[in-house]
């Protein structure tokens, strides 16, 4: 299985003081963040097979992340801010599903993903906004491993 996780783009700070969970689901991409969003999903549809399934989460910064790359996507609570790797992985069905699997979310849910999937003694990794980890499983030896396909950063691109 293909689990490509794009973490969203550079969003707008919240109002200050307001910490509420729908101010934070509000907040949109900057002016940065939307190209930022272009040139990583510019690169992602040329990778990306057919029938990649695209899952996003409910966040405003989110959907606007999925909406550049001009794919049908799924917007799922379960990937909203404070979602745990348990729920995102549920949601996917790593490893078992068949296909390639794009989610746009949210730090540290996504790092906290990655360093559980690779075995890293840390419990977060961090993930730069707008970049994308492509992870992949795969039977080696009768051991089930994940391997990293590639990093990619929107400034690199």
């Amino acid at each position: 299985m293909d689990l490509i996780l794009w973490r969203h783009a550079e969003a707008e700070e919240g109002p200050e003081g307001d910490l509420s969970a729908s101010s934070d689901l509000a907040r949109a991409l900057t002016s940065r963040g939307e190209k930022q969003a272009f040139r990583m999903a510019s690169w992602l549809d040329r990778q990306l097979p057919d029938g990649a399934r695209i899952m996003v989460s409910p966040a405003r910064r989110c959907e606007q992340t999925a909406q550049a790359l001009g794919r049908k996507y799924k917007v799922r609570t379960e990937l909203a801010p404070g979602a745990t790797p348990a729920q995102l992985l549920e949601l996917v069905q790593w490893p078992l599903s068949k296909s390639p699997t794009l989610v746009i979310g949210h730090q540290p849910t996504l790092g906290q993903t990655i360093a559980q999937l690779l075995g890293l003694q840390e419990t977060d990794c961090p993930v730069k906004k707008g970049s994308v980890w492509w992870l992949r499983s795969r039977e080696r030896d009768d051991h089930r491993q994940t391997v990293v396909v590639t990093v990619q950063s929107p400034e690199v691109l």
